[in-house]
């Protein structure tokens, strides 16, 4: 178990700057963290300074000290590594791309080094193919945008030893992160598995005509997602038990389980038709807005949300309270 200590790492690296990775790298940087960043892409250097831009906006209304920033280098792999203490590979969510990147990265890392990959869906098994190093390598999972959200799926290989996990949870809360352990190397981990769960039911509902794109985000938006963002699934259920709590609300709702309500094993044929219908009403719901307007107006929502859970010393919020204090 933790003993919920915190710690910073003295220098880290961002290998792939795209959305997570800048993600990962403005908040290690706005902690304080020297980062040095690799990535072959011109747009490298902009996307990290578009991303850092809305962190520091969010964390300013967060009551979130940013003035004691890390420095920055745009290097090469090799160099970026060298001398790092936590390297964060982000790159594509190809498994040859991992496996090719994640084998350069051990070679060019120090023997202490942490290595972190962001991936959503390939086990630290999967991934440790080539790495002479598979005793320090480690998934970990943010959630878009890095800089806000505070989980981060922490998952292990057998080969992985416990003092790397315990050293990369507590970093990972010094820079005011929830590392969740996840007790068993699985596919997609946690929580993307249930998202794919809801994600197939969704584009059921799209395909079969039942909802537009737009009516299935209001179901989620403006009902049980409020819910969730505080409390959770099991939480939520344990009250819609009433004073029976969870028991009572699986005998109630618990044969509702055998009904044909979903399609989960299945998902529709993407289809050239149902994807133009996606596009199409996705961008009817939201085109109006650029995805950087977008990522600015979730910004703000987010934060409201977090600052009223931290007023509760509830959820999410905590995290945001003890982000604030690591800061001052």
């Amino acid at each position: 178990m933790s003993d919920g200590t915190s710690s910073l790492p003295a220098r880290a690296a961002i290998v792939g700057c795209g959305v997570i990775g800048a993600g990962w790298a403005s908040r290690l940087h706005l902690r304080g963290v020297d980062i040095s960043i690799a990535d072959p892409s011109p747009a490298a250097a902009d996307i990290f300074a578009e991303v850092t831009a809305n962190a520091a906006e969010a964390w300013d209304a967060l009551g979130i000290a940013t003035d004691g920033r890390g420095t920055v280098a745009f290097t090469d792999l090799d160099a970026a590594c060298a001398d790092a203490d936590l390297i964060v590979e982000s790159v594509p969510e190809r498994l040859d791309i991992k496996h090719s990147t994640l084998v350069a990265i051990d070679r060019a890392a120090p023997a202490g080094a942490i290595i972190a990959s962001s991936t959503s869906g390939f086990t630290p098994s999967e991934l440790a193919a080539g790495v002479d190093g598979a005793d320090r390598l480690i998934v970990g999972h943010p959630f878009n945008p890095v800089y806000l959200l505070p989980l981060v799926e922490v998952v292990a290989s057998p080969a992985t030893t416990d003092e790397v996990i315990e050293r990369a949870k507590a970093w990972y809360r010094g820079i005011g992160m929830h590392p969740l352990h996840v007790r068993r190397e699985i596919p997609a981990h946690i929580a993307d598995r249930f998202l794919e769960a809801v994600w197939r039911e969704a584009l059921w509902l799209v395909n079969d005509g039942v909802a537009t794109t737009e009516e299935i985000d209001d179901a989620i938006r403006y009902g049980f997602g409020l819910r969730w963002a505080q409390m959770g699934l099991f939480e939520t259920y344990r009250i819609a038990g009433g004073v029976g709590g969870m028991r009572h609300f699986i005998a109630q709702f618990g044969e509702a389980l055998s009904w044909p309500w979903t399609k989960l094993m299945d998902t529709p044929e993407l289809t050239d038709e149902l994807i133009d219908t996606i596009a199409d009403q996705s961008d009817a719901q939201s085109g109006h807005h650029s995805i950087r307007e977008l990522e600015r107006i979730r910004d703000r929502n987010l934060v409201g949300f977090l600052k009223v859970l931290e007023s509760n010393e509830w959820g999410a919020g905590t995290s945001v309270r003890a982000l604030r204090d690591l800061a001052d």
